[in-house]
């Protein structure tokens, strides 16, 4: 042994091992999941090309970063958080501070409002989206990249959102079609849309303090609670969307797992005709459409 009493540098794959093996240690049900992809991410690696690098160094400086970055796991940070981004609908998305880590349940809203989009793009050329509570953008900036007829309006009642938002606009090409309007629901808000959408807070009150540490620690309050019965959101966007709303147009929504029956007596008490209602990856209800009647 050397006299220096440097220690050899792990590689790639040793990394990775200790990684899985202190989340696992700790509980964490995706421990393997979450070890590879916030070394990979960390690293500047794909989760595959992790594993053929596995035999590579880690230099000390990385090394330290990285177990600065399990720390943060290990006091339930969410993975995507610590790496500040996340892939929605095969975009690269920014996260910040008072913006909802966009979910691949949320891409169920996505598949299912484009062939609307494509439909109304062949009758109506150009089609205008608003999306209502934009957050990191995802929704729209996704419907956006897959329907290049479209235009579209992220709204947000927060600042940090909107900047998230338009910065993730330019980051993926899209900062010419998509503008951010700073806004409570329909408040500051103008012209008509073929398309509105949301993915609104909709968690009754009395049960956020309920949810994971990852969520109630880490996403904003503004963007999970949905007053008393999880529908506040919902009944605001009911109450005025007609307005905004081109007669072609169509509203889709994220909406919580047993919320869909009463998602859709709010919309047809204010004269909405229900389309279709979605189920995600876990076969629960996550999105319905609505038309003007």
């Amino acid at each position: 042994m050397s006299g220096s009493g440097k220690q050899a540098e792990p590689t790639v794959s040793q990394v990775l091992a200790g990684a899985r093996h202190r989340f696992t240690e700790a509980g964490i049900e995706s421990a393997a999941a979450d070890a590879r992809v916030l070394v990979a991410g960390l690293l500047g690696l794909s989760t595959t090309a992790i594993i053929t690098h596995g035999g590579e160094t880690v230099a000390h400086e990385q090394a330290v970063l990285i177990d600065k970055a399990i720390e943060r796991r290990l006091a339930h940070e969410p993975v995507h958080r610590i790496l500040g981004e996340r892939e929605f609908y095969g975009l690269p998305l920014s996260l910040s501070a008072e913006t909802l880590e966009p979910r691949p349940d949320t891409e169920i809203l996505v598949d299912t409002m484009l062939p609307y989009l494509r439909t109304l793009a062949k009758t109506e050329g150009h089609i205008h989206i608003l999306d209502l509570g934009t957050g990191t953008g995802a929704i729209c900036l996704a419907l956006l990249s897959e329907c290049p007829e479209a235009s579209g309006v992220g709204s947000d009642i927060s600042a940090d959102a909107l900047r998230t938002a338009k910065s993730n606009a330019e980051r993926n090409g899209l900062q010419d079609r998509f503008e951010a309007i700073q806004s409570s629901w329909f408040q500051n808000i103008h012209g008509s849309f073929h398309a509105i959408v949301s993915n609104p807070p909709y968690i009754a009150s009395k049960v956020v303090h309920t949810l994971a540490p990852e969520v109630t620690k880490f996403d904003p309050a503004a963007a999970l609670d949905g007053g008393t019965d999880g529908l506040d959101a919902y009944k605001a966007i009911a109450k005025d969307a007609a307005r905004f709303m081109q007669p072609s147009g169509v509203i889709g929504l994220e909406i919580g797992y047993d919320q869909r029956n009463d998602v859709i007596d709010v919309f047809e008490a204010e004269g909405f005709k229900f389309l279709e209602s979605v189920k995600d990856y876990g076969q629960n209800d996550r999105a319905l459409v609505f038309a003007l009647k």
